[in-house]
């Protein structure tokens, strides 16, 4: 790839547009939901599902269901995008208010 190429390449990558929103980790064994907020949607998946495996997730109940009944036992699921903000702390106000309505209305911890 050529310089030009590549710079290219980069300010493309940095000028997409990503889904903004809240998700929900699901336990079809249990029933069991987390909920959680991503600024990127599309990458969230790949981040938990990696941090559960390498057994680093922050949330013990979450890990422990995890580690119990393994990864296929899990879905994710796109509960709420969000409309894009061009204020980043608009944005986060906006999320943090969301996430706590989902909790409350799925009786689920926050990740």
């Amino acid at each position: 790839m050529d310089r030009e190429t590549r710079k290219a390449a980069i300010a493309a990558y940095k000028e997409r547009k990503t889904a903004v929103g809240i998700y929900a980790v699901l336990c079809t064994t249990t029933g069991q939901r987390w909920i959680g907020r991503a600024a990127d949607l599309e990458k969230i998946q790949n981040r938990l599902w990696f941090t559960l495996r390498q057994g680093g997730c922050r949330l013990s109940s979450l890990q422990a269901a995890w580690s119990k009944h393994g990864p296929e036992a899990f879905m994710l699921e796109v509960i709420e995008p969000i409309e894009d903000e061009a204020l980043p702390y608009v944005r986060d106000r906006l999320l943090t208010e969301r996430l706590a309505h989902w909790c409350q209305v799925h009786g689920a911890e926050a990740i």
